[in-house]
């Protein structure tokens, strides 16, 4: 049953952002309408320049000092994509957009997505399942006759054939 509420909702979305419009502009006009459209448009990016510089900080600062920002990851994609519900013209993903710059709904989101992700560092073991740590990087040594860039006179691809 799940599987269809998120298309059903992306289809019925503009149908709710047109009856906004319609809704807002019946009570407040069709220039202020506009007005607040445009309004969130400079509002969402300047949210996500404010936030969006102190967010780089506090990644640098949890990679300095030697973790992993994986929160400050998951806040980052959220900034990104609240500032792109504001610049998209509509009260619904303008709320939406308004909410996700609040950090405390941002640390729900990290809540709800942080057992399910990974994030792997360069150069890291990482522990299978049963306990037994493996290197990432796999080192595989070829001899010269194992890997040359001849061509193979017997491929489909070769001109001459």
């Amino acid at each position: 049953m799940r599987s269809f509420v998120v298309p059903l909702l992306l289809l019925a979305l503009p149908f709710m952002e047109i009856a906004g419009f319609v809704v807002v502009g019946s009570k407040i006009g069709v220039l202020a309408t506009l007005g607040l459209v445009v309004l969130s448009i400079f509002l969402g990016l300047f949210l996500l320049r404010v936030q969006g510089f102190g967010l780089i900080q506090r990644i640098r600062a949890e990679t300095a000092a030697g973790r992993t920002p994986g929160r400050e990851l998951v806040h980052g994609f959220m900034l990104v994509f609240a500032a792109f519900l504001l610049i998209v013209p509509g009260f619904i993903t303008d709320i939406i957009g308004l909410l996700l710059f609040i950090p405390a709904v941002r640390d729900i989101g990290w809540r709800l997505v942080k057992d399910r992700m990974v994030v792997v560092k360069p150069g890291a073991q990482r522990s299978s399942r049963s306990g037994a740590t493996h290197t990432k990087d796999k080192v595989i040594e070829l001899d010269p006759e194992e890997f040359s860039r001849k061509p193979d006179p017997n491929s489909p691809w070769n001109p001459k054939r």
